[in-house]
C-alpha cells in the first residue's frame, strides 16, 4: 500500500497485531517474548511483525543473538490525528442533539402546564 494511513489501519485491523503493539508500548522486547502469549508458530508471529514493520509501526534491531522489537508510534499519531476530526464531528452532533432534546423538554413542560 502506498498510502501510510491505509497501511496503518490495515495493520491495526488484526487483534494479534494490536496486542503486539500493546506489549511493545511497555518497552522493547524480543520476538520470542512477543510470541509467548499467542498460540501460533514463530513464522506466523514473524508475518505479523513484518506487516507492522512495513506499516512503520515497529522497528526491529540486531544486537548479537538478540533481535529486539520496539514501537514506532509516529503512524499511530497520524491515525489519531485523522480520527480526531471525526471525534469532533460526533461531539458536535451530540451537543446539537442534547440542545434539541432540552428544547423539546421545555416545550413539553410548557404545554403540560396549559392543560
Amino acid at each position: 500500500m502506498s498510502d501510510q494511513l491505509s497501511s496503518t489501519f490495515a495493520a491495526l485491523a488484526d487483534p494479534t497485531r494490536r496486542a503486539i503493539l500493546a506489549r511493545l508500548a511497555l518497552g522493547e522486547t524480543s520476538v520470542t517474548e512477543l510470541a509467548e502469549p499467542f498460540q501460533m508458530s514463530m513464522p506466523a508471529v514473524s508475518k505479523h511483525l513484518k506487516v507492522l514493520e512495513r506499516a512503520g509501526l515497529i522497528a526491529r534491531g540486531r544486537e548479537a543473538q538478540w533481535r529486539p522489537c520496539r514501537l514506532s508510534a509516529g503512524p499511530l499519531k497520524d491515525a489519531a490525528d485523522w480520527l480526531e476530526h471525526y471525534r469532533r464531528f460526533w461531539e458536535e452532533s451530540f451537543d446539537r442533539l442534547e440542545e434539541y432534546l432540552r428544547e423539546l423538554q421545555k416545550k413539553e413542560k410548557k404545554n403540560g402546564r396549559k392543560r
